[in-house]
């Protein structure tokens, strides 16, 4: 806690040596170039003392990575969280590659990098290992450094990292998201650790709801947008990155997907509204209550003001 009641995070290095330091002041150089409101925001560094500090703002409900693998009921982390906060990442990665000062490659995007604030929105962390580079450039050539299971197998046999090395991370990710499963399992069945690659075989032999985690299929709503999401994922996966989506598109098409969920919704309520008009017989045989209030703008309907028929 500050002086003024502020609460924050404070970032300390376990490991006093040259390359934890480079580490800090690199994620300081890096974040200070950010502004976006789905990157985690750094409010100041102290490099001076032995083990070197960054702070941050206090980000309250933890990572990605313990939502998506927490069995337990609470809090419900239903599709629409998931898909909401796919985008949000997407867009954040699009905003490091395109709009940023320079181009930022994170080079270590994981579920255990997405922090989530009060309202559950997605923040990017981690920058310690990211690069800025020129805009002419078209890749880092570094070595190999990621998480094992989220890294991508041309950045790991070529050494060159691209902007698509971070789409392929994001696609495990979203793969992630969609199974509920881990990016490596060594008790997975068919014998295949890897969740991108397991991910991978189960949709070319249209298995794909085999897979998926229980908790995104409940009433069976929103299958059309899953399978949407999980093509987009394969492509995201692809091993060649010439042929994976731009971090540009990604968002744009995640974008298209959350939004047209939200106009079914509207729309079946709308044909749910009229049927209810055609069923009624008598003015009083529909309660207020089943009728309630908009639930996409939270105002109250105008059916709850006047009879659904009139009789003279």
């Amino acid at each position: 806690m500050l002086a003024d009641g502020k609460i924050v995070a404070v970032k300390k290095s376990k490991i006093v040596d040259e390359g934890n330091v480079a580490e800090f002041v690199n994620e300081i150089v890096i974040l200070s170039q950010i502004n976006h409101r789905n990157v985690v925001r750094v409010l100041g560094c102290c490099l001076e003392t032995e083990v070197p500090l960054l702070v941050y703002e206090y980000i309250p409900n933890g990572t990605l990575f313990e939502y998506i693998h927490d069995q337990s009921e609470e809090p419900v982390f239903t599709w629409e969280m998931r898909l909401r906060i796919a985008t949000e990442i997407a867009g954040a990665l699009f905003y490091l590659h395109s709009a940023a000062s320079f181009p930022i490659y994170h080079r270590d995007i994981k579920s255990s990098n997405i922090l989530l604030d009060e309202k559950y929105r997605a923040k990017v962390a981690d920058f310690g290992t990211s690069r800025s580079i020129a805009i002419e450039q078209t890749h880092v050539t570094t070595l190999v450094h990621g998480t094992f299971g989220y890294l991508d197998p041309e950045y790991f046999q070529s050494s060159q990292f691209t902007e698509k090395s971070d789409v392929y991370s994001f696609g495990v990710v979203i793969a992630e998201l969609l199974t509920g499963q881990k990016p490596i399992c060594s008790s997975r069945k068919e014998e295949e650790p890897s969740l991108a690659t397991y991910f991978i075989v189960c949709m070319e032999e249209n298995r794909l709801f085999d897979i998926v985690d229980a908790r995104n299929v409940k009433d069976g709503q929103g299958n059309d947008e899953i399978v949407a999401v999980a093509n987009l994922a394969k492509r995201c996966l692809n091993l060649n990155g010439k042929f994976r989506p731009s971090m540009r598109e990604v968002a744009m098409e995640l974008e298209v997907i959350q939004k047209s969920g939200k106009t079914c919704s509207t729309q079946e309520n709308h044909k749910q509204v009229e049927l209810l008009r055609l069923e009624v017989t008598e003015p009083w045989d529909v309660p207020t209550s089943s009728i309630g209030s908009n639930r996409c703008t939270g105002s109250s309907s105008s059916l709850d003001a006047s009879p659904l028929l009139s009789f003279n």
